[in-house]
C-alpha cells in the first residue's frame, strides 16, 4: 500500500530569538521521495526535526495523510529515521538492532525475528546478523540502519545526510539501494542532503532552501534546465550570469539584447522561452564554448585548467568574468583572445535581479 502524503503549512521555527524557518509550505505526494537541498544553516535539518517531532514549530501545521502531527511526541509519529551517524546500539547484535523498533511495538519475538531477518536479506546483511556494530564497516552499518528504519513499515521515511560518512563509490551504491527500496514499498520519503548530485539522482522532486524558505521545488530535470532565479541558478552550477536589456524584437521570436559591457546578441524565444525587457542570462561552463563565432562574446583567456576530457577557461570579457569549456584537441593558451558562443541547452533566461546583492554559493 502506498504511504500517505505529507504536508507542512506555514511552519515557522526559532532557536531563541533567531528565526530558522519562515512560514514554510511543503507538499510531498503519496509515495514520493523528495530531497531538501541547501547550504548549511538554510533550515533543511530543522525541517526534518520538526517533522520527526524533535522540535516544536512556533507556528504552522504538519500533517501525514489525515493525521495531525504538529503536537504529537516523536514515538507516536511512527516515522522511520536513517541518520548520518547510524545511531546503532553498540551492545546489540545486528539482528537485535534491526528488531529494536519492533520490540518497542510489542511485536512477538518469533514474528520480529522473521521480519528482521527478511529485511536483512533485502539489504544484503543477513550473513552478519550476529555481529556487533563495532565489527562492521561504514557501509554495512548504514545498511543495518536502513533495515531498522524499513522493518517497522513506517508511513514516512526520513533520511538525514545518511551517506556523508561513506566513500564516493559506496555513496553511489547506497543511494541506488535506498531509491530501489523506497520505490518498491511506494514509501513517502524526505531526504536531507547538501550534495546536489545525490539529491538529483535519488529524488522525484527537490526543494532548494535558503534562509528558512523553499526557493524552488521542482523535478531535478527542471531545476537543472530551468532554474527560477539567480540564486537557484548559481546553486545548481550556472557559474556565468550576465544582465541584459532588450534593444529590438524581430520576427519569429528573435530578440536582440545588450549585455553589460555593450555586447549585443540575438536570443531566440524557441531556445529560451519568453524574453523579458530586462533580465539575466545564465550559462553553465559547458554552455560557453571558445571559438571564432563573431556573434559570440569577446573574451580573453586568463587561466586554463585541465579537466581530463576538456579544458576549463577562466575568461575576462566586457560582460565580466566568465568560465567556459573547450575540447582538449583545440586547446587555447593564456592571453588568447576568443569569442564565447552560448549553447542554449546549457543556458537559461532568468528574471532580472541586481547581481551585486545576490549571495554567492559556497
Amino acid at each position: 500500500m502506498t504511504s500517505p502524503s505529507l504536508s507542512l503549512h506555514g511552519v515557522s521555527a526559532h532557536y531563541g530569538r533567531t528565526q530558522v524557518l519562515d512560514a514554510l509550505d511543503l507538499e510531498v505526494g503519496s509515495g514520493e521521495l523528495i530531497s531538501l537541498l541547501g547550504a548549511s544553516g538554510c533550515g533543511k535539518t530543522t525541517t526534518l526535526r520538526l517533522i520527526a517531532g524533535f522540535l516544536t514549530p512556533s507556528s504552522g501545521t504538519i500533517r501525514l495523510g489525515k493525521r495531525e502531527l504538529t503536537t504529537l511526541p516523536p514515538h507516536r509519529r511512527d516515522i522511520g529515521l536513517v541518520f548520518q551517524n547510524y545511531a546503532l546500539l553498540p551492545h546489540l547484535s545486528v539482528i537485535d538492532n534491526v528488531c529494536f523498533g519492533l520490540k518497542q511495538r510489542s511485536i512477538p519475538a518469533a514474528e520480529r525475528q522473521k521480519r528482521g531477518m527478511d529485511m536483512l536479506e533485502i539489504v544484503g546483511m543477513a550473513h552478519l546478523a550476529a555481529r556487533l556494530p563495532a565489527a562492521l564497516s561504514g557501509g554495512q552499518k548504514q545498511r543495518v540502519a536502513l533495515a531498522r528504519a524499513l522493518v517497522i513499515d513506517p508511513p514516512l521515511l526520513m533520511f538525514d545526510e545518511p551517506l556523508s560518512n561513506l566513500d564516493a563509490k559506496l555513496r553511489v551504491d547506497m543511494r541506488v539501494q535506498i531509491r530501489r527500496l523506497q520505490m518498491a514499498g511506494q514509501r513517502t520519503a524526505v531526504y536531507v542532503t547538501h550534495d546536489q548530485e545525490e539529491a538529483f539522482s535519488i529524488s522525484d522532486r527537490v526543494a532548494i532552501m535558503d534562509a528558512g524558505r523553499v526557493v524552488q521545488f521542482d523535478t531535478p530535470e527542471t531545476l537543472y534546465r530551468r532554474p527560477a532565479n539567480a540564486f537557484v541558478a548559481r546553486f545548481v552550477g550556472y557559474e556565468n550570469i550576465v544582465a541584459f536589456r532588450v534593444v529590438a524584437r524581430g520576427e519569429n521570436g528573435a530578440t536582440e539584447v545588450e549585455f553589460d559591457g555593450g555586447i549585443r546578441m540575438v536570443l531566440s524565444a524557441a531556445d529560451y522561452g519568453a524574453i523579458p525587457d530586462r533580465g539575466l542570462i545564465a550559462a553553465r561552463p559547458e554552455g560557453l564554448a571558445p571559438g571564432t563565432d563573431q556573434a559570440g562574446i569577446p573574451a580573453t583567456i586568463g587561466v586554463r585548467t585541465f579537466l581530463g576530457r576538456t579544458y576549463q577557461y577562466h575568461c575576462d570579457s566586457p560582460a565580466g568574468r566568465l568560465i567556459a569549456l573547450g575540447p582538449i584537441e583545440a586547446s587555447l593558451g593564456a592571453a588568447t583572445t576568443t569569442r564565447l558562443s552560448i549553447n542554449p541547452l546549457f543556458a537559461a533566461v532568468l528574471p532580472y535581479e541586481d547581481l551585486s546583492v545576490i549571495k554567492e554559493q559556497p
